[in-house]
């Protein structure tokens, strides 16, 4: 009975071998260039905010109209834009007496006539003189990082912006809302302003319709609600 004949080795030759040892080498550097775009990729992505926003600029020049000493400085949607402009500008504290920033959704200008701002009003905080240099800055970041956070939730909708005015008298910040005939909206809002601010409970603040402060006799403006 004949024997089965051993199996034939294959031997991969010279060529052959290079040829899988080049293909593997490509592979891997195919594997590290794509995990390279992947890290670089990742330095260049940017967190969207939910609302894009647009910064303002109000310095009182008598020789002008209001509407001329108003100026858009800019407008942005992401994250690391607005740490990017909020470093770049002024601080409030610095700003000469007179000038005023607001932050307002872009398409809305701070203004009482526009049309989303006209039947609403505005949660006002007056900070006095001495405290400028104390908390003025801290305030008002942490009002700026309210609305572009979306901190009031479901009634972050309501919000048109916020305004800081430096005065020689003393300084004022206030965040601006659409409806104030939205009674719990409003008060919700309010109440969430104040706690982010860390404002003490016997410090209280205001809500004043705008319609009410065009229509003012005296100086000041009744409050609709108080927190």
């Amino acid at each position: 009975m004949a024997s089965a004949e051993p199996a034939k080795l294959t031997q991969e030759t010279p060529i052959e071998a290079a040829a899988v040892k080049a293909e593997e080498e490509k592979e891997e550097a195919s594997g590290a260039a794509a995990a390279k775009l992947d890290t670089d990729d990742l330095k260049f992505i940017k967190h969207p905010l939910q609302n894009r926003w647009a910064l303002w600029f109000f310095k009182n020049d008598k020789t002008k109209t209001w509407a001329a000493n108003l100026r858009n400085v800019s407008t942005f949607d992401t994250v690391e834009d607005f740490w990017a402009l909020y470093n770049h500008i002024q601080v409030a504290s610095r700003l000469q007496s007179g000038c005023d920033y607001s932050l307002f959704k872009d398409g809305v200008e701070p203004m009482w006539e526009d049309s989303f701002n006209k039947t609403g009003g505005r949660w006002l905080i007056n900070i006095q003189k001495q405290q400028r240099h104390a908390d003025l800055d801290r305030f008002w970041l942490e009002t700026l990082l309210c609305l572009i956070g979306e901190a009031f939730e479901e009634d972050s909708d309501e919000v048109c912006g916020a305004v800081i005015n430096v005065r020689s008298k003393g300084d004022k910040i206030a965040i601006w809302t659409h409806d104030c005939k939205n009674s719990e909206a409003v008060v919700r809002i309010g109440r969430k302003f104040k706690e982010r601010l860390n404002l003490p409970p016997k410090f209280v603040i205001g809500y004043q319709a705008h319609t009410d402060t065009m229509s003012k006799s005296g100086s000041t403006t009744k409050n609709r609600f108080s927190v």
